[in-house]
């Protein structure tokens, strides 16, 4: 047992409840920030002294980009937007935060039946990845707002970068440098796509969208 390790997956799960909890964009994207800083710990605290070059070069890369690039590109488009916080989200924030509390059960539960290899550290990192995952999802289609559900999406693609992390050592990087690069060009499209909506429809609920028509 790695007490420090039992910290931070601690934490992330706190981090994903404050997601589901919070109406205010900024908190939100800090959030989000934060869990991509204790992910970048991660490998050095489940694998210790087999990490690697390859593995400390993807955990350098990654935290650079989903803790600080990301949050930045978002915090701009949703300042450019003028939005401050979601409102009248589709599913309440108490509502959402029983629902994850739910989910947390049902991730630790799935991953009881996961046959998993003997990884270091995998026991306890497995369901908090699935729960980040699970989180993500919830965020993207209980949110009107199009920045947070580009945060669910970002809070998704933690989780499974979470997972990968209890089998690192037999990751190939190629696949891994694929999977961040996609991450980072979604999320640059999504903020170019909030900058747009909002120039031109002076909202980003992305529920009124479905209302549009051609007169």
């Amino acid at each position: 047992m790695n007490p420090l390790l039992d910290a931070i997956l601690v934490l992330l799960i706190l981090t994903n409840l404050h997601l589901l909890g919070s109406s205010r964009l900024n908190a939100c994207i800090r959030t989000v920030a934060t869990q991509a800083l204790l992910l970048g710990v991660l490998p050095l605290l489940t694998h210790g002294a087999d990490i690697g070059v390859r593995i400390l070069l993807l955990m350098v890369l990654s935290t650079i980009v989903k803790a600080g690039v990301l949050p930045w590109l978002l915090r701009r488009a949703a300042h450019e937007a003028g939005v401050l916080t979601e409102v009248e989200p589709i599913v309440g924030f108490t509502t959402s935060l029983l629902l994850g509390l739910g989910l947390l059960g049902a991730a630790l539960h799935v991953a009881g039946r996961l046959p998993l290899p003997g990884a270091s550290g995998a026991n306890f990192l497995v369901p908090v990845a699935l729960f980040t995952v699970m989180v993500g999802m919830l965020v993207i289609v209980a949110r009107r707002k199009a920045v947070m559900q580009a945060l669910g999406y970002l809070a998704m693609e933690n989780g499974i970068y979470a997972f990968g992390v209890a089998f690192a050592v037999e990751e190939p990087l190629l696949v891994e440098m694929g999977v961040l690069l996609d991450v980072f060009v979604a999320v640059f499209v999504m903020g170019i796509a909030i900058h747009h909506i909002s120039r031109e429809f002076d909202h980003i609920d992305t529920d009124k969208l479905s209302a549009l028509r051609d007169f």
